[in-house]
């Protein structure tokens, strides 16, 4: 919390933030720290790891982007420059925070479940900017959305929280939706590239998000298969030597 304070009032310094800034970074550091707080209670983790500091440098990065872009959605004027520089050094510690679980010997579920959501949130921030002040199609909400949709999906077909194995094709395109969006943000290409490349992004997502989605379907019918008991020839209803058309339908 103090040190989401402190950043949040250098930004105000910096480059000035909305009142509505200052809530929404506030707001966001009060949730970041209960749902944490809650998490290593549950996991029964006396304390953060050296990777799991690095992904909350990162997540009071995000808090910032976060403050800017609420900002920039209320009218204030924000440098684009100022916002990329906080979120592209959020994205480069993402690259550092898995190196340093492995090399300390310290990974575990409560670190790689923290680290995503910080990567979700971020990119769902980026999106939301890139469609405000920067002026990109509606649709690239889609982009930050998805994850929360999927988890939305997930609620009414439980078997899609079942654990997908590593993927260096997803990693890839999880970090390509951070880097295209914080290309977009920094309103340095013209209107269409910046467009087409976000829906590039977009289509990559989709493509990811399906091919997951394929394969927990598949493996949850294999699932289903395996768990149907297979009854005894004898106990198994004789068919009727001469079955109508609605009975058989009925199968």
């Amino acid at each position: 919390m103090g040190a989401q304070i402190v950043l949040l009032a250098l930004l105000e310094a910096a480059v000035g933030l909305h009142p509505a800034g200052w809530a929404a970074g506030v707001c966001y550091a009060v949730i970041l720290t209960l749902l944490l707080t809650r998490a290593m209670l549950r996991a029964g983790t006396p304390g953060l790891g050296p990777a799991d500091w690095v992904t909350l440098t990162r997540a009071e990065l995000t808090g910032g982007v976060t403050a800017l872009a609420v900002t920039a959605g209320a009218g204030e004027r924000v440098p684009p420059a100022c916002l990329v520089a906080l979120a592209a050094v959020a994205l480069f510690l993402d690259a550092v925070d898995g190196q340093v679980a492995r090399r300390t010997g310290t990974a575990s579920a409560l670190g790689a479940r923290f680290d995503m959501e910080v990567d979700a949130f971020l990119v769902l921030v980026l999106s939301v900017f890139a469609v405000g002040p920067a002026g990109m199609p509606a649709w690239v909400i889609a982009i930050g959305a998805m994850r929360y949709l999927f988890v939305a999906a997930s609620w009414a077909a439980p078997w899609l929280r079942a654990p997908l194995p590593p993927s260096f094709a997803r990693k890839t395109v999880a970090a390509l939706q951070g880097i295209v969006l914080v290309t977009v943000s920094a309103q340095v290409l013209p209107h269409p590239a910046a467009a087409g490349l976000a829906g590039l992004a977009l289509a990559a997502l989709l493509w990811s998000f399906g091919r997951d989605v394929r394969r927990l379907w598949r493996t949850h019918r294999a699932a289903g298969r395996r768990e149907l008991p297979d009854r005894p020839a004898a106990s198994r209803p004789e068919p009727p030597p001469v079955p109508c058309p609605a009975s058989a339908g009925s199968h």
